[in-house]
């Protein structure tokens, strides 16, 4: 199984593949947490706002579990590609 090495010209993919799969890990979480509390039961492990505000543009995520575990499937696929 070939592995893609760190080098620059790889430096930008690995960064939009780890951008795209902690936002796809955190709305994927959020939305596990939506289902347990409709089932229920109390389950927020979310943190406050992380982000930026330019005044024109801004970005905020919440992270939470799902955020890590995004990254880590985001590694795993930049390695097998």
């Amino acid at each position: 199984m070939p592995v893609v090495k760190l080098s620059q010209k790889t430096t930008t993919p690995l960064f939009f593949i780890l951008l795209l799969s902690l936002v796809i890990g955190t709305l994927a979480w959020d939305i596990v947490e939506r289902i347990v509390s409709e089932a229920g039961y109390s389950l927020s492990l979310t943190t406050q706002p992380i982000g930026f505000d330019l005044g024109v543009l801004s970005f905020y995520i919440r992270v939470n579990p799902g955020s890590f575990l995004g990254v880590i499937g985001g590694v795993l696929i930049f390695r097998a590609v």
